[in-house]
This record gives structure tokens, sequence and C-alpha cells, in this order.
């Protein structure tokens, strides 16, 4: 069963992609998500973005929707969550792929200004991210690399210490 911590996380990242509040996700939502992330970023890498973003959809659809309703309810999700520990290479393959999309520019690295965008993307509005940034940023570089943002990202899905800079890759919890 999810640790509260997890269910915690897990509703900050549910209610963000959740556009139209319907209490469920479906592809319109990830539809949605894109478009907000094209609108901060302008057009650069936007089909790219897209295939990786409806690429986590499909990954997120197969996974948790149990009752193959094309939908993903929040116990859904959890139950994936739950489970999370045992699928470490789904979990990093999402992270390779989520990093693929925060690194606009495509340097191997994401600077703070992307991490912004996928921030701002992700909760649709203004949101601070120099202190979750720093945190992330164990080596004090100024970017996260490709394994940085990895680690985090494990963290955050399969993790269940609050202490994990992971914890915090979506913002406070």
């Amino acid at each position: 069963m999810a640790s509260d911590l997890q269910k915690r996380k897990s509703s900050i990242v549910f209610t963000a992609m959740d556009a139209d509040d319907d209490g469920f996700l479906e592809r319109a939502d990830f539809e949605a998500l894109t478009d907000r992330w094209v609108a901060i970023r302008g057009d650069s890498g936007e089909a790219r973005l897209r295939e990786l973003m409806m690429g986590w959809w499909e990954t997120l659809l197969s996974a948790s929707d149990r009752d193959r309703d094309d939908k993903v309810t929040f116990d859904e999700l959890l139950e994936v969550v739950d489970d999370l520990g045992t699928m470490l290479d789904l979990v990093v393959a999402t992270a390779e792929s989520m990093f693929e999309a925060v690194d606009e520019d495509g340097d191997g690295r994401i600077s703070a200004e992307e991490y912004s965008w996928m921030i701002r993307a992700w909760t649709g509005s203004e949101t601070p991210t120099d202190e979750a940034f720093a945190r992330l940023d164990l080596d004090g570089d100024g970017s996260l690399s490709k394994s940085e943002f990895t680690r985090h990202w494990v963290e955050f899905w399969a993790g269940d210490d609050p202490d994990a800079p992971g914890t915090h890759v979506f913002g406070a919890v």
C-alpha cells in the first residue's frame, strides 16, 4: 500500500495533470499538458515533446488502467506507485524520456530555466523553483545531469524518504 508521503507526492502530479479537473486522467489531459509546455517553450522541438509526452501517457495508461476504460483514476495510479519499487526499469525509462523533454536545447543538462519551464507546464502557473532546483543540483554546477535527474525521478516515484532531494522534484510536498 502506498505510504502517506507517496500519496501526497502522487496527488500533486495527478492534480496538475488532470487539466479538466474531472477526477481522472485521460489522453486529453496529457495533450493539454503538452500544449501548456509548448506555449511556454515555443515551437522548439514541439514534435519530439509531443511524442515523448504522449509516450508517457501510453505507458501510464498501460500500467494503470485496470478496468481498461482509457482513464486513470487516482486509486489506479496509487496501485502502480505501490509497485514501482519492483519496476525500476520502467521508472528509469520514463525519467530518461522526461529528461529529453525538459532538456530543450539538447545539451545533456537541465538548466534552472528549463526546470522552471517544466514546473510551470505541470502546474499551469508561475511557481518559484529556485529553492527546489538548488536542492536537486547535487554537485552545485547550476544544472542537472541526466544521472541527477534520473536519481531524483526514481526518488520521487519509487521512494519514501521525505528528506530525499527527489521527493521535491515537482516542488514542495
